[in-house]
């Protein structure tokens, strides 16, 4: 394509094992002006299938779809990839905040160039409280605020309720008239799909919850659970 760089164009062609795949990075290479580092970032992170496999995780606000023009902001990923983020094997949570906000840039990349930073440990009021949210940021395709709560273990169901605290308190103070409904993602380096599943399954709640990993994900291994995916919808549908 004429819109990228000859360089682009090799990476996307070597890098990429089907029309469908070279066609996401086709499309996702030109609406994000990538370079070549940032594309080839996402490549070997193996975006495309971490998207892919993070289908039933769309956005609250949006009902748009990989088809669309404006992707890849439709989603929030099921798993990101921080390994730019170089923590020691022990850290803590604040360890984690600040090592994303030293490394924004490459965050950014990681959920998607329409966000836009607001600023760590955003205060809200809430009575005579004050509560402190991890990372919270501006989506500017979907016009709405995405609070980000940074959990070190596995996801409890109670982490839910304290994120839909905050998700009131932007919305009935920080968020402004002509914006969406605001977004949480709680993201914790392990989940139990199922202690997720039946954490939200009556709730109507604006959050999704994501894993986190330290170090680039196998992507041999993304490719078989990809597969295995289609395969599945492939039965259902005979």
């Amino acid at each position: 394509m004429t819109q990228l760089s000859w360089t682009n164009n090799l990476l996307i062609l070597s890098g990429s094992k089907s029309i469908e795949e070279r066609h996401f990075y086709l499309k996702l290479s030109i609406k994000e002006n990538y370079s070549k580092r940032e594309l080839d970032r996402q490549i070997t992170s193996a975006y495309y299938e971490r998207y892919l496999l993070s289908e039933g995780n769309a956005l609250p606000t949006t009902n748009k779809t990989i088809d669309e023009d404006d992707y890849p902001n439709t989603r929030v990923l099921d798993l990101y990839s921080l390994e730019f983020l170089d923590l020691p094997n022990e850290y803590s949570e604040s360890d984690l905040k600040n090592a994303i906000v030293k490394n924004l840039k490459d965050f950014i990349l990681e959920v998607g160039k329409d966000f836009t930073f607001i600023g760590d440990e955003y205060r809200v009021q809430v009575g005579n409280h004050d509560l402190f949210i991890d990372l919270l940021f501006f989506n500017r395709e979907l016009s709405c605020l995405v609070a980000f709560e940074l959990k070190l273990g596995e996801f409890k169901a109670e982490y839910l309720g304290k994120m839909n605290l905050y998700l009131e308190a932007l919305d009935r103070d920080v968020k402004k008239k002509n914006e969406n409904p605001s977004v949480g993602v709680i993201l914790c380096s392990s989940k139990d799909k199922n202690i997720v599943e039946y954490s939200l399954s009556k709730n109507m709640s604006q959050t999704l919850i994501s894993e986190y990993k330290l170090k680039l994900i196998d992507k041999k291994l993304l490719e078989n659970k990809l597969n295995e995916m289609k395969k599945n919808l492939e039965n259902n549908e005979e």
